[in-house]
């Protein structure tokens, strides 16, 4: 018998950090290679002299210089035959995936170019940021050359459990999920809000499943985004309803046509919030568009932040905006505003969304039909894959 979820990912123990482990791990970097580390500020400039160490808000940051920067510049760089470990802050984007500035600064106090000074000059680059950096810095990774990863939102408990994992398990346990809805023709997701049903069906059209897990090996382009372990689709359609709770807890209904988010309504809440979403959509239509499905593999414990959070296996997670660094064809240059030109992760999971149940997700494959999820634990189908 399966144990609940939540029993699984208390009962399990995790090493303590390491990044010289995880550099290993996810990147197998070949000696002579140059890392650097990225992260954002709301005054890049507060970078010289590491000023910024001051403010007590900065938690992300801080733990860029405290878990990663001093380790690398202590031995680790050393100890594994690289070069580089500099550091450098450009300005805070203000949204999820929006493009990067090109203006940065590094201790010294120095102005930077990242097209002219870092990109071109490193292998690796690590991203610790507020505001998820992973479709900008795919794209440049492809641009210049390099190998990445974002890790924003970083904190205690990423750094003690969803860093702390052996991503050759998580890889080999995401695939396995994989395999198990890869070339799904749909998915649908039941959810319960307020008493009443939903139901969004997202059309996949046979297409491959693709995967997050945290390796980022070879020569090839390419950024991880960790804490990875996630089975994802980019939809080629949608239609139906569902529940979404604003960050304020105002509850509204999507209405969903095309592929599209085309309308909100309240449910309970500030009706203000629904009423500015509304106005978006009309002004900017794609910024409804349904770009990710994304189901978590992985058993970790909620660390607050949905980069990890939507990882655990269990929830379910769509996005809408953004899609070009999943495959998707939405790029920044589609958004009426530039600033609309973000991917926003919209995850079902009890705590994050305590007034939404997932009643059921369940998938269509040729003649196979699979229940994937129930009330936010893994099916009798999905245990089976990773038994």
């Amino acid at each position: 018998m399966t144990l609940p979820i939540a029993q699984q990912i208390a009962a399990r123990s995790f090493p303590p950090f390491s990044l010289e482990r995880l550099l290993k791990t996810t990147f197998a970097p070949k000696e002579g290679q140059r890392l650097c580390i990225l992260i954002d500020l709301e005054n890049p400039a507060e970078i010289k002299d590491f000023s910024f160490l001051n403010n007590a808000s900065l938690t992300i940051q801080k733990q860029a210089v405290e878990s990663f920067h001093k380790p690398l510049n202590g031995e680790i760089l050393a100890k594994m035959g690289l070069k580089g470990g500099e550091i450098f802050a450009y300005k805070l984007t203000g949204g999820s995936n929006l493009d990067l500035p090109d203006e940065a600064f590094a201790p010294s106090g120095k102005q930077v170019s990242l097209s002219r000074d870092v990109y071109p000059n490193y292998d690796i680059i690590l991203c610790i940021s507020t505001f998820s950096a992973t479709a900008p810095l795919t794209a440049f990774a492809k641009q210049y050359g390099f190998r990445g990863a974002t890790l924003h939102g970083v904190n205690e408990v990423i750094l003690s459990s969803g860093l702390a994992v052996d991503y050759d398990e998580v890889s080999i346990e995401a695939e396995k999920l994989r395999l198990g809805v890869t070339k799904a023709d749909w998915v649908e997701i039941d959810f319960g809000c307020e008493g009443k049903d939903y139901t969004l069906r997202l059309i996949l059209n046979g297409q491959e499943a693709q995967k997050s897990h945290g390796l980022c090996r070879g020569d090839e382009p390419d950024v991880a985004n960790l804490p990875a372990g996630e089975v994802y689709f980019v939809p080629e359609g949608a239609e139906g309803e569902f529940p979404h709770r604003y960050e304020d807890g105002t509850l509204g209904l999507m209405t969903v046509t095309g592929g599209r988010i085309v309308k909100a309504e309240l449910i309970k809440g500030n009706a203000a919030m629904v009423a500015t979403h509304n106005a978006k959509l009309l002004s900017d239509p794609v910024t409804g568009e349904l770009g990710e499905l994304g189901l978590g593999t992985q058993l970790l414990p909620v660390s607050g932040r949905d980069i990890q959070d939507e990882k655990v296996r269990g929830t379910v997670h769509v996005a809408t905006g953004r899609s070009d660094h999943l495959g998707g064809h939405l790029v920044p240059s589609m958004f009426a505003e530039k600033s609309h030109a973000t991917h926003d992760d919209i995850l079902f999971a009890p705590h994050k969304t305590p007034e939404i149940m997932v009643k059921q997700v369940r998938m269509q494959r040729g003649a196979q039909k699979e229940i994937l999820i129930e009330n936010y634990e893994p099916s009798a189908y999905t245990n089976s894959l990773v038994a």
